[in-house]
């Protein structure tokens, strides 16, 4: 099983409550607050593009990057089918294979993604983004915390519409939390089933604040201000240092 194959397809559906506009006014909040001047963006693990248009809507340009090529198409598609006048750039590219021709005055990734990432991994993720944001500029992340994976052992949660039907089964082991996941699409009178798997990691919130910090990341910051924050997810903020 793997993972954003089939469930590229049904994301938008299984994710309808997600607040977008909210995430897109926290981030021109904090643009303000940091007095950036923002044009050009990194939408890091874009995933269908939901965000990135948004953005593209408000007038930024966008470079959008996902390692799921099924994600990609998705949005791709719909960012065609909304006419936008400057759509993103989407490159088929994972958080840790970044690889820019440029610099962005600011970056973001949204909705945990990079709790996908094993925390070995991070250096490289932070390393790439100082490559890749420009001295001065901001990157903007969250991060669902280690108490609420560990939490999501053993749950089982359902999600259905009239035409599918989902259910997650969350497992801890091996120091991360696995999501089983099952999709039942209706398709001419029957139904068709596909399975995924994924995987989320506990990122300790001080320890991924020392990562930045010795990747070359200035007035980095811990908060839940943003859309959904809490004590089920957390924020960061950093300034590329010179």
């Amino acid at each position: 099983m793997s993972a954003y194959a089939a469930l590229a397809e049904f994301y938008d559906t299984l994710t309808r409550d997600v607040p977008y506009g909210a995430f897109a006014d926290y981030y021109e909040r904090l643009f303000a607050e940091h007095s950036l001047e923002v044009g050009l963006l990194l939408d890091l693990c874009c995933g269908t593009g939901s965000l990135a248009c948004e953005m593209s809507g408000r007038g930024y340009e966008l470079i959008a990057a996902d390692g799921s090529a099924d994600m990609l198409m998705c949005a791709r598609d719909k960012a065609y089918s909304r006419g936008l006048e400057k759509p993103p750039l989407f490159i088929n590219q994972s958080a840790q294979e970044l690889d820019l021709y440029g610099t962005v005055d600011a970056a973001y990734s949204s909705l945990d993604s990079l709790s996908y990432v094993p925390f070995g991994d991070l250096p490289e993720v932070f390393r790439r983004l100082r490559l890749f944001v420009r001295p001065g500029g901001l990157v903007v992340f969250d991060l669902r915390t280690p108490e609420f994976l560990r939490g999501m052992d053993g749950s089982v949660s359902v999600d259905e519409t009239e035409d599918i039907y989902c259910v997650w089964r969350g497992r801890y082991e091996a120091g991360a939390l696995h999501y089983d996941m099952d999709i039942f699409a209706a398709s001419g009178g029957g139904w068709n089933r596909y399975a995924e798997e994924h995987v989320e990691y506990p990122h300790e919130p001080e320890r991924v604040k020392e990562l930045l910090e010795s990747a070359g990341f200035e007035d980095v910051r811990i908060r839940t201000d943003g859309p959904m924050g809490g004590p089920d997810r957390v924020y960061f903020t950093a300034i590329r240092g010179n």
